[in-house]
């Protein structure tokens, strides 16, 4: 039966779980949103950050209130008064910041993407497991209201046999941005189709097939791609992401009884609209109306993290080390059918 309403989001309060004590490594932009997101609405508490120049990290720890501030990883990594660490730095040096972070014994929450490759990717996963420390992905979007309940309506059955999504993510990146180097890992991919590659993740799983079709720029890295993911239940993802202009960055589920549309900004907190499949089927509307808005998402994930680590979980319920290794696979797929490859892949 089509329903009437939505289901309430399912998200653990801010104060419904241990108040851990942070480290940040790499104070840059992401950094500064996600200590903003923090402070503004969990209950954690940002104790320590270090960078490469101490100065940096001091005017970092002066901005947001943080007492401690370290010229030095390694300095950071041997305080005993710090539970989590999280990685802020740019994609081509999470590998090693992580397995620095795991053999010092601490918890970790790893800025998208979690590596450059799948095989890097397994190499943070099985030194968690052996150190038993909890590890996750800050694919932020996994802990959103909206998450929730698109989770709900697809195990609920509400929207039938799913057989196609769709989800884009397009910006205008200017150059001499990260996203265009070649020597940070740049890329649409990893940076901008990491999303809707999650996206189609969540709902369907890992494809069987991926196909792509894209172009490079001039450094080399993967400037757009148009994916197509096949499934053995005979679904399919259509995906697309660009380094060189804006799309409209939405997504949608559809299945035999009803379409699930997420709206602008799909992986911010944003909108939801459900119609019933005909071609003007009755819909009934979803709207965040929680307040926390944009990037300032980037706090439910923190507030989940803490409560995994309080049930002694050692990877997120939501978005698995697995699931995380099978993401980066897909996308290792896309970028060679490019011919986009690491040096350690050639």
């Amino acid at each position: 039966m089509f329903p009437t309403t939505f289901p309430a989001p399912i998200i653990p309060a801010a104060d419904s779980v241990p108040a851990l004590r942070w480290g940040i490594m790499a104070p840059g932009g992401i950094a500064a949103t996600f200590a903003e997101a923090v402070q503004a609405h969990t209950e954690q508490k940002l104790v320590a950050v270090a960078s490469r120049s101490l100065g940096r990290a001091q005017d970092f720890a002066n901005t947001w209130g943080i007492e401690k501030a370290y010229g030095d990883y390694a300095e950071l990594l041997a305080n005993p008064d710090i539970d989590v660490i999280y990685i802020a730095a740019q994609q081509h040096v999470h590998r090693d910041l992580a397995l620095q972070s795991i053999a010092a014994g601490k918890h970790i929450l790893v800025e998208k993407p979690f590596a450059m490759t799948g095989a890097e990717a397994r190499e943070i996963v099985a030194a968690a497991r052996a150190a038993g420390v909890f590890a996750m992905e800050a694919m932020w979007t996994r802990y959103l209201p909206q998450t929730s309940i698109i989770n709900q309506l697809v195990a609920d059955g509400t929207l039938g046999d799913i057989h196609l999504v769709t989800a884009d993510h397009g910006q205008r990146i200017p150059e001499g941005h990260r996203v265009r180097s070649l020597d940070s890992g740049g890329g649409a991919l990893l940076d901008l189709g990491i999303y809707p590659i999650a996206f189609a993740s969540q709902i369907l799983g890992a494809p069987s097939a991926v196909h792509n079709v894209g172009s490079l720029i001039e450094s080399g890295v993967d400037a757009q791609s148009l994916l197509t993911l096949s499934y053995k239940s005979a679904a399919q993802a259509q995906l697309n992401t660009t380094l060189l202009a804006r799309t409209p960055i939405t997504a949608s589920v559809a299945g035999t009884d009803a379409l699930l549309e997420v709206g602008n900004g799909f992986f911010t907190p944003t909108s939801l609209t459900l119609s019933k499949p005909g071609f003007n089927g009755e819909s009934i509307h979803w709207k965040d109306e929680t307040g926390v808005v944009g990037h300032r998402g980037l706090s439910y994930q923190a507030t989940a993290l803490a409560g995994f680590v309080a049930q002694g979980l050692t990877e997120s319920l939501v978005h698995s080390l697995d699931e995380t290794v099978a993401i980066l696979d897909t996308i290792d797929s896309a970028r060679w059918q490019l011919g986009y490859r690491f040096g350690s892949e050639q």
